[in-house]
């Protein structure tokens, strides 16, 4: 059936392009760096005509016996993580990061932490008897807060 070149494309249509790529590919009628190229496209095709644009050197009867294929899985997350790698790019899953006011309740101990630390090595330095290493109480707030921070990634990562 054809559509207009203009209309959306749904990513089950987007599925069945790469399908038919993957065909092509395996065919002999593409090789490696343009079936990865090509598939790459398809994923990031909008409209019929970006997928058209993909199929104006292969034969139509590679698309008939794709297209009439009766369930074609939906595009996924780990299906476009596949076309990256192996169109050579690195997908790495990272933890996610901190929330904001994590961040920020970080970078004001730490500060914190910094003034503290250089006042005591100035005033120890100042005079000339022993002086009471009063920045060790910084690492109450600083337990508490990892902790916290510990709490939130485990209820982060966990509530994915």
């Amino acid at each position: 059936m054809a559509h207009s070149p203009e209309l959306r494309v749904s990513d089950r249509e987007r599925a069945a392009a790469a399908e038919r790529l993957r065909v092509a590919h395996d065919e002999g009628r593409l090789d490696l760096l343009e079936y990865d190229r090509r598939l790459a496209d398809a994923f990031a095709a909008v409209t019929y005509g970006d997928l058209d644009r993909l199929f104006t050197d292969l034969p139509r009867t590679t698309e008939l016996s794709v297209l009439s294929a009766p369930s074609v899985p939906a595009y996924s997350v780990a299906g476009a993580a596949a076309v990256a790698r192996s169109a050579g790019s690195t997908v790495a899953r990272r933890p996610a990061g901190l929330p904001l006011p994590l961040k920020i309740l970080w970078t004001i101990w730490g500060s914190v932490v910094a003034l503290n630390l250089t006042i005591w090595l100035l005033v120890s330095l100042g005079v000339s008897e022993p002086v009471h290493f009063w920045p060790m109480w910084l690492a109450v707030p600083g337990v508490l807060l990892g902790i916290g921070t510990a709490i939130t990634l485990r209820v982060r990562t966990n509530a994915r």
